[in-house]
């Protein structure tokens, strides 16, 4: 696997991230610990050295199954975990983005994952509540603490991401160096905001869901009737609303694609991301040896330009107000007069 910096920073991160969600618990999505032993090594052994966990994976056991494996490779591991989801659904408390929970969140992850520090801490969802002095702030303390190294945030609106990095640079607290959402080729919404954020104010994008629950995989199919064929179950109790008509009509054209390329839809998938204008780290998880494989095999798979626009006219995204505004050559030209309208290259381009 290549190297890329996360974002502002000069930590270099795997172009594949190692996505922990099914690590332990009891669940039908989650893994035994030999499966997940198998996948950790293998994940190394192929060059990776990017894990993301967080604290309400399998309720902490995600984290503790990281933090028995780990032992040496911790120093060469850029860890990165999450807070925010309530861990304890009677104390309303127990999950936020506030100080409080933020620091038991902090405490409980370290404790687990048998660490000093995290290289990465994601605010794992806006609350809608906290006041951002607040989080940033109580994050800028752990930072000077030493015990997280960096932060970023993951599900949250683009101008509640852009007000939190404003409000620490004016006062000179630690920004977030990285955004972490939901993409794939089948769910693109968040190229019209957060693309060009990324881009103005430096911060890594990380792909999470990037086979969006399995529905990339080529398991399912929409029948005649509407209704939907295939086996297995999604990687995600909520993951049966993706497999809709659009998610399997882009699916539909991807495997076209796939068999073209004699390779497997999720390998496509995944290499698509890869190759994005604006860089883009997906996310992979995986819950047997052979899935990870086949997911880590993207990083070989080279996609032309014809391939790339054939994969891009599956699902582009809408334009969105006012961008789909400001694009227009008539508005350029009202803005900028005819003589520099066609020489400018618009602010937002990836």
């Amino acid at each position: 696997m290549k190297l890329r910096l996360l974002g502002s920073s000069g930590l270099r991160v795997s172009e594949l991230c190692l996505g922990t969600m099914t690590f332990g618990g009891t669940a039908h999505l989650y893994a035994g610990e030999k499966d997940c032993r198998a996948v950790y090594d293998a994940y190394l052994a192929a060059g990776g050295n990017f894990i993301d966990t967080a604290d309400m994976y399998g309720m902490g056991a995600s984290e503790s199954m990281l933090g028995r494996f780990m032992g040496e490779d911790r120093q060469r591991i850029i860890l990165a975990s999450k807070y925010s989801m309530n861990t304890s659904p009677d104390d309303p408390n127990a999950g936020g983005n506030h100080r409080a929970n933020l620091v038991r969140s902090l405490e409980g992850s370290l404790k687990r994952l048998k660490t000093d520090y995290l290289d990465l801490y994601w605010v794992h969802a806006a609350d809608g509540l906290t006041p951002p002095v607040e989080v940033m702030r109580a994050l800028d303390d752990q930072v000077r603490l030493g015990k997280i190294l960096h932060i970023g945030v993951s599900n949250a609106p683009a101008w509640w991401a852009a007000a939190m990095n404003a409000t620490a640079e004016q006062r000179g607290w630690t920004r977030f160096t990285a955004l972490q959402l939901q993409y794939n080729l089948a769910e693109r919404t968040i190229e019209n905001a957060f693309f060009p954020l990324a881009k103005f104010q430096d911060m890594a994008m990380t792909a999470w869901s990037p086979l969006l629950f399995g529905a990339l995989t080529g398991k399912y199919a929409l029948s005649k009737d509407g209704s939907v064929e295939g086996e297995g179950r999604l990687g995600s109790p909520g993951g049966s609303r993706m497999l809709n008509p659009h998610s399997l009509k882009v699916a539909q054209g991807l495997q076209k694609v796939a068999d073209r390329l004699d390779a497997a839809p999720a390998t496509v998938a995944l290499a698509w991301l890869l190759h994005r204008p604006a860089p883009v780290i997906p996310i992979v998880g995986a819950s047997k040896l052979k899935q990870l494989e086949q997911n880590l095999s993207c990083v070989e798979l080279a996609l032309d330009a014809g391939t790339l626009a054939e994969l891009d006219a599956l699902s582009p995204p809408t334009p969105t107000f006012p961008e789909s505004l400001l694009e227009m050559p008539p508005l350029r030209t009202m803005i900028h007069g005819s003589a520099m309208a066609d020489r400018l290259v618009p602010w937002n381009t990836n």
